[in-house]
């Protein structure tokens, strides 16, 4: 299999045609269809359905397009750290919205002094949708609150996160799961980690039976939590971003309260962009506190 084929499939794909994709090459119409025949051929497989002179991508095309893409996206990576340039491109960021909140600000600001030539892209979400968004190729790598299951992940433990129960100033104090018996539940939807860690001190297998009300915005949750709908679980570093809170923090067990949020990659497939921020991450450490501008 030709590598110049690949690059050449993969223009035709996305200029939706020959004619097009032969523009851009600055090639002649027929040979890009020769060295689509070619790459055909080396597969063994129909790569395109045609139909009246328009290409319809196969099911074996839709395939091959991934690797090509990732093989392409490869040898550029290569090209850049072996040449030893900066960083550049997009770096297509994800994050919990609590992290983004309390510890990205920083961060953020420092990487894009040190890399102004890489533009970021930040996603907010929550950590099972941030992961399948890593694995899938949306996302170049990822915040999230848990170590990822997946061998196919790599991950560095960044920030070191204390949750915390809390509840409105003129509820009793919460000391033990049976202090929330009968408690109206204030959480973010399934794929929350911080969700489970809840549902783990509750010692419940899901909140289904329990009277959940779903929240995307911790701002929301804290809101609803002050006026007595109920009571939640969230990072105290999120709460201290809102010194104006009215609200009571309930401390619980080391087991469910204690966690590191890594960051995540794909392994073998480190982008220099990712490698910059991974290198500016290792100088952080989970304790939560950047050590030296020069370690980074």
């Amino acid at each position: 299999m030709n590598f110049s084929d690949l690059q050449i499939f993969k223009t035709v794909v996305e200029e939706g045609g020959i004619v097009k994709a032969a523009h851009k090459l600055h090639r002649v119409p027929s040979n890009i269809t020769t060295r689509i025949k070619q790459l055909e051929t080396a597969v063994g497989i129909p790569l395109f359905h045609r139909d009246r002179q328009r290409l319809h991508l196969s099911p074996s095309g839709e395939l091959l397009l991934g690797y090509a893409a990732r093989l392409i996206d490869l040898s550029e990576e290569a090209r850049h750290v072996v040449a030893g340039t900066a960083p550049q491109g997009v770096l297509k960021l994800g994050a919990l919205e609590s992290t983004t909140a309390s510890r990205l600000p920083a961060l953020l600001a420092e990487f894009h002094r040190q890399y102004p030539d890489v533009r970021l892209e930040l996603t907010t979400g929550t950590n099972d949708a941030l992961v399948n968004a890593v694995s899938e190729r949306r996302l170049d790598a990822a915040f999230i609150a848990e170590r990822p299951s997946s061998r196919a992940l790599a991950h560095l433990p960044v920030f070191r996160e204390r949750l915390t129960v809390i509840s409105s100033l003129d509820h009793k104090p919460v000391r033990t799961a049976r202090d929330a018996n009968g408690q109206s539940l204030i959480a973010f939807p399934d794929g929350c980690a911080y969700r489970r860690s809840l549902q783990r001190w509750l010692r419940r297998d899901s909140l289904t039976t329990s009277r959940v009300l779903e929240l995307s915005s911790y701002h929301a949750i804290v809101a609803c939590v002050a006026a007595g709908a109920g009571i939640a679980l969230m990072p105290e570093a999120v709460l201290d971003t809102m010194p104006q809170t009215h609200v009571r923090r309930n401390r619980i067990p080391r087991a469910q309260s204690d966690i590191v949020t890594p960051l995540i990659w794909r392994k073998g497939e480190i982008s220099p962009p990712v490698l910059a921020l991974r290198t500016l991450v290792a100088s952080i450490g989970p304790a939560g506190k950047q050590r030296t501008r020069q370690s980074a």
